[in-house]
């Protein structure tokens, strides 16, 4: 096996992949949710064990998954 090929010796580079961001951007986002709605049944549990920021961590999460798929629907067009 060779690492290093000339040129001519080169096969013509792959298309890239079709894939659907918005789906993608949708997935993470539902994941974050999931996450939010966990601390917060978790709240106190979390809040005894020092890991309160956690909480936080989903919310921003969130809204950071809902910017970009505001972002994905809008770029779309």
């Amino acid at each position: 096996m060779r690492f290093w090929l000339k040129d001519s010796e080169r096969r013509p580079d792959p298309l890239p992949a079709r894939a659907n961001a918005q789906k993608a951007v949708a997935a993470g986002s539902a994941g974050w949710l999931v996450a939010l709605v966990l601390a917060v049944v978790f709240r106190a549990e979390l809040q005894a064990a020092g890991l309160g920021w956690w909480l936080w961590c989903a919310f921003i999460g969130l809204g950071l998954g809902l910017a970009a798929l505001l972002f994905v629907l809008l770029r779309r067009r």
